[in-house]
Order: C-alpha cells, then structure tokens, then sequence
C-alpha cells in the first residue's frame, strides 16, 4: 500500500508536535509525516517525541508560513513535491482590549493564522486539483463559530479561515478533495501559556478602567480555570485528527469538545456604522497575497480602525451603537470569493 504524504506546519510544540508523533506512530504506517517548524533549533521535543519513527515515517522540515520561499522550498523537497494531506496547525495568538493593540500586532497575528494557511494552499493546491486527490485538514476553533471576549483578533483570523474553507468547498468537490476543519475549544499547551503570559504584560493604560478591570479580574483571573476545567491535551486533539483523515467520508467540521457544542449556536444570535468594503472573485491560485491582504484591510482592518477611534468615548459615555454592512458569507461562504 502507498503511503500517504502528509505536510504538517508548526510542529516544534503542542497540537502540532502531538500530530506529527501520532500521525507517524500510525501502526498500519499508513502515512508519511513531513513535520515543519520555522525555526530547526526547537526541534528537539519533536526528536524525543518522535522516537524510532524518525527516518522512516517522520521527516523534519523548515517552513516558515508567512514565507512563500520558504513554502515552495519545502515542497520542492517532497518527493514529486506530492503532498496527500495538508495540515495547518501553524498559528498565534493574541488577548485584551483592542485599544491596547497596534494594527501591526492585529495584522502579524492575521498573517500567520489566515495568510499563512493561503500561501500553502497556493502551493499545494494545483497538484491536488491536478491528480483530483488531497485531503486540506485546518486546525481552526470553536472561535471560528464564535467569538469569546477578549479574543477579538485572534476570532477574527478563525473566522476568516472559517469563510475562506466553505468558499473553497464547492470547488474542491469538483476535483473529489476533502477540507475539514478541526475545531478544538481549550488545549493545554504551551501556546496558550505563552498567549496568558503575554496577557498578563498587557499595557492597560489606553483603555478605560471598567474594560481593564473586566480584562485582569475577570478574563486573566479565569482563564487558567477554565482550561483546567475544560482544556483537553493536545494528544486529545492528534487522535481526533488522526480519525478524521483516515475516514472514507470526512466531514467538513468536527469538534473536538462536546462541551462548546451549545456556545457555537450562539453563532446566529444578535451580539457607528461600518459600510466600507472590497469584494475579490476568482481562483486563489490566480491572486497574489498582495491583492488578498488588500481585502483584508479594508474590509476587516478598516472597521478596527474605525473601532480603535471610536470605541473608547462610547465606553466612557456607556452608550453608542457599532454597526457593520456584513453579508451572508459571513455565515456560508461562496465558491471563488474572498471577500
């Protein structure tokens, strides 16, 4: 039997370590791994968690996601540059109040999370269309459903996975490819240790004291709870993965914590106004990232803006009403869109 090829970003820790392991570890060995990280020097817990399945059903590799060198440097190394499964686990994150965020820290985490996904995408994708087989696995979240205080951007950049893939999922059932999007709720890994502990240095000082106080006494002061109540372990998530792309007929969403299932639904609940936009129609593989960023920041990055400007006298006034022109596809994304 052939092994399927699988590409795996951001595996010098948590979620995308514990694929690389267990995808490897397969016992029908019914894959090949090519684990990434951007950076080798951090490699060594892979090494460790790897074992004896280094060399034979796991290779290590540098790819750098907001890198399209790096990207097609990577493929080239492929054998036939043939990639089976993508898996995009590469990501960031950010928390606290906006007014305390600069546009390039908001555009840094858009970069990684949305950006990153599409620069593999454009490489992978023609071959998969091509040999009408491929299987484009994103580790999204149950924040690309639902946005969660506090976690503006970093729901944002999930939602905008979220559209992009269900705009992509007509067309990719015309070459018979699968998308799933993984949908965890808290992971106990070193990311989200990492995301409090940048939290916690949060410069407070633009924002007003009831939106501080909210931040520090009641976001921080539960957040350490809440993943120890609910938070499953990134091996949690692998097995789930690992379920997934060996299924016949994968779905295009699975969650990973039944517990989220009820919040999600809050999705189609009511939560200056913001009319501005750009619309972009046709093939990724025939836009630049260049022309896709320019849709995100007007459409997306415009109303921070807006936002950023606005928001801290409606909270001193208590009082003020935040409109946005969205769309349907906001809600179910359509074939050759990006908008």
């Amino acid at each position: 039997m052939t092994q399927k090829v699988v590409l795996i970003t951001g595996c010098s820790s948590g979620i995308g370590l514990a694929l690389a392991a267990r995808i490897a570890k397969d016992e029908k060995k019914r894959f090949m791994v090519y684990a990434t990280m951007r950076n080798l020097s951090k490699c060594e817990p892979l090494v460790e968690a790897a074992g004896r399945t280094l060399g034979r059903t796991l290779e290590i590799k540098q790819l750098d996601v907001c890198d399209e060198a790096s990207i097609k440097a990577c493929v080239d190394s492929l054998p036939e540059r043939r990639v089976d499964i993508l898996i995009s686990n590469a990501g960031m994150g950010l928390i606290g109040p906006i007014e305390c965020h600069s546009i390039d820290e908001m555009k840094a985490i858009m970069d990684t999370n949305f950006f990153g996904f599409v620069r593999l995408l454009k490489e992978v994708l023609p071959d998969m269309k091509r040999r009408k087989m491929g299987h484009i696995v994103v580790i999204s979240s149950v924040m690309g459903i639902q946005g969660i205080l506090f976690n503006d951007i970093y729901a944002a950049s999930k939602f905008a996975l979220e559209g992009f893939c269900e705009s992509l999922a007509v067309q990719a059932l015309s070459f018979k490819l699968n998308i799933s999007l993984i949908e965890p709720g808290p992971v106990i890994t070193e990311f989200e240790r990492k995301v409090y502990d940048e939290g916690l240095k949060t410069d407070l000082n633009k924002a007003d004291s009831v939106t501080a106080n909210m931040f520090t006494n009641i976001y921080l002061k539960n957040y350490k709870q809440i993943f120890e109540t609910f938070g499953q372990t990134a091996e949690d998530i692998a097995e789930h993965t690992l379920k997934i792309i060996t299924m016949k007929n994968p779905p295009f969403r699975h969650q990973t914590n039944t517990v989220y299932t009820p919040m999600t639904t809050l999705k189609y609940a009511d939560p200056e106004v913001s009319n501005a936009g750009m619309g972009l129609i046709g093939p990724i593989e025939c836009r630049s990232i260049d022309e896709m960023k320019t849709v995100m920041d007007t459409n997306f990055f415009g109303f921070v803006r807006l936002l950023k400007e606005v928001l801290p006298d409606m909270k001193r006034r208590k009082r003020g009403h935040i409109v946005v022109i969205s769309s349907v596809m906001y809600i179910q994304g359509e074939d050759k869109t990006l908008s």
